[in-house]
């Protein structure tokens, strides 16, 4: 090829490698942290999506690393079927939830145990694509515990002692409005004393008596000036 200096092919060919390797090329995406209990069962997501058909040649690896470090193990591999560990740490735990033809290539973890917290890797390979990145998923396993038993607590208390409280507001408040209408009445002159009830007597009793006097006086005072001299 006359023109082209032996730099300028090289960087041609770097190109042309560039751009095949990002055509085919794959992308997973998985949850980079995940959090289970002890004798439950957690799953761990994987998707993936290829340029290339998928075909029978495509394979899925999980690995497991423990938390402590140590060597890398496979558990889990598919290929048109799934195949999971039959021996290890694993073994007859791992379940395949996942779906090649959407894109999904997701595991499940039944019975864990607090010996199951590590990085776990899904590894997906769809021939020709085969550059992609291989993200990790790192599994915490605790037990449920005290905050769990304060949570069923604490709603067992509300569902029982709830309306019993409810009730008990609902009393208090009826009876402050009655003893403040009472005190109302009072301060208003609503009802007398007993004082005041047996003073009414004695008052129209006294004015009786003056009325009497007083009539008394004038018959006494007409009296006097008939008499002759």
């Amino acid at each position: 090829m006359r023109g082209w200096a032996p730099g300028g092919l090289l960087r041609l060919g770097l190109l042309l490698l560039y751009g095949v390797s990002n055509v085919l090329s794959l992308e997973i995406k998985v949850d980079p942290e995940v959090q289970a209990f002890v004798d439950e069962q957690v799953t761990l997501k994987c998707s993936f999506r290829s340029f290339s058909p998928i075909t029978q040649k495509l394979t899925v690896d999980w690995t497991y690393q423990p938390l402590t470090g140590g060597h890398m193990e496979t558990i889990f591999h598919y290929q048109s079927v799934a195949y999971p560990a039959a021996v290890g740490t694993f073994r007859d735990r791992i379940l395949w939830v996942g779906n090649i033809a959407k894109g999904d290539a997701s595991i499940a973890i039944r019975n864990l145990t607090m010996n199951d917290n590590g990085t776990f890797t899904c590894a997906v390979k769809n021939p020709p694509d085969v550059h992609h990145n291989i993200p990790q998923t790192k599994l915490t396993v605790t037990h449920r515990g005290f905050s769990f038993q304060l949570t069923s607590a604490v709603l067992l208390s509300i569902l029982v002692f709830l309306p019993s409280a409810i009730v008990v507001i609902l009393l208090l408040v009826r009876m402050g409005r009655k003893f403040g209408v009472l005190k109302h009445r009072k301060k208003s002159g609503y009802k007398k004393s007993s004082i005041e009830v047996s003073d009414e007597p004695e008052r129209t009793e006294q004015g009786t008596c003056l009325r009497r006097m007083g009539t008394w006086c004038l018959q006494c005072v007409d009296t006097d000036e008939e008499e002759p001299y």
